[in-house]
């Protein structure tokens, strides 16, 4: 087996796994300077499989990609992926929907934390040479407060059991209305934000959930109420959740995704003092990226020799 295969872009550095893993197979690996549509569709015409993790593997891209077998995914959300373009062309899409579990799900508690017991704030703070406990907002006791997940999937029901364990009641909405067997209480979306004092987003990203915290939505929260989101940027729209957060009704946010990565971080929403912001780093351990890469190749070169990769998403 010959050929080449596109890696459109990489959070981590270096590429010597993937150049390993693919040499072995007598593969070349070619990895794009850049992720612009552009680029992509140029160097897309000679590859027979495509991984990428953030880039858009757009129709341009795809139907570039005449000899391509296999679009696999670096992650486990699919939106920057074309999947009709790639499944009308014959193209196997995969991705990795169990890698990081634990991590989002820890980066997603630890943030509720860092918000609910004002660390983020204070930490702000003290870094600005002030030591001021009265400073800090009002905090309340975690044990007894509602947490609402918006999704609950692997990530969520990871989330539900860390928060139940703290003594947090738990509720949650999907669009199947399945608690999965978390023993969750499942509710409208609206009953959701009224009734919750944190909010835990881990839905995934399509045209229906773009904006779905939207200034109408966002208007129903719970006054006092924080936010996470560690799944997608746009399931929230930035410009009503900062009307919110001036208005007192958000008492604090934190995003680990944003609407467009990466963001302007000179924006007033993301300096504000009662937003937490890490770079869509919920994912990344030493352990967790070691496994996406390693799976990723492997499903790449199993396609290529004939076999079936798992997690196909468009069997």
């Amino acid at each position: 087996m010959a050929g080449k295969v596109l890696l459109t872009d990489h959070p981590w550095p270096g590429t010597e796994l993937e150049r390993t893993a693919f040499a072995a197979a007598g593969l070349e690996l070619v990895e794009a300077p850049n992720g612009d549509e552009a680029t992509l569709a140029q160097l897309a015409q000679n590859v027979i499989a495509i991984c990428t993790c953030w880039a858009h593997v757009t129709e341009t891209v795809i139907a570039a990609a005449t000899q391509c077998r296999i679009v696999a995914r670096l992650g486990i959300g699919l939106d920057n992926i074309d999947i009709p373009a790639a499944t009308q062309r014959g193209m196997l899409v995969t991705n990795i929907p169990d890698y990081c579990v634990e991590e989002v799900a820890d980066h997603a508690w630890g943030q509720m934390l860092a918000l609910t017991r004002n660390i983020g704030f204070y930490h702000l703070r003290t870094k600005q040479g002030e030591y001021n406990l009265k400073a800090g907002p009002t905090m309340h006791r975690l044990r007894g407060r509602t947490l609402g997940l918006i999704g609950l999937g692997r990530i969520g029901q990871a989330v539900c059991t860390r928060a139940q364990a703290s003594g947090v009641n738990v509720i949650a909405h999907t669009a199947s209305g399945n608690d999965h067997g978390t023993g969750c209480r499942m509710v409208s979306l609206d009953d959701l934000l009224q009734q919750s004092d944190l909010v835990s987003i881990h839905a995934p990203l399509t045209a229906e959930t773009h904006h779905l915290l939207n200034a109408e939505k966002l208007s129903l929260c719970k006054p006092g109420q924080y936010i996470v989101n560690t799944s997608r940027g746009p399931l929230i729209d930035p410009d009503a959740l900062l009307n919110e957060l001036h208005s007192g009704r958000i008492a604090g946010v934190a995003l680990d995704v944003f609407e467009p990565e990466p963001p302007d971080l000179n924006l007033p929403l993301y300096r504000h003092e009662q937003v937490i912001v890490t770079p869509h780093a919920a994912f990344v351990s030493e352990e967790s990226v070691t496994e996406l890469r390693e799976r990723v190749a492997r499903q790449v070169v199993t396609c290529l020799q004939g076999g079936t990769p798992e997690n196909i998403v468009n069997r």
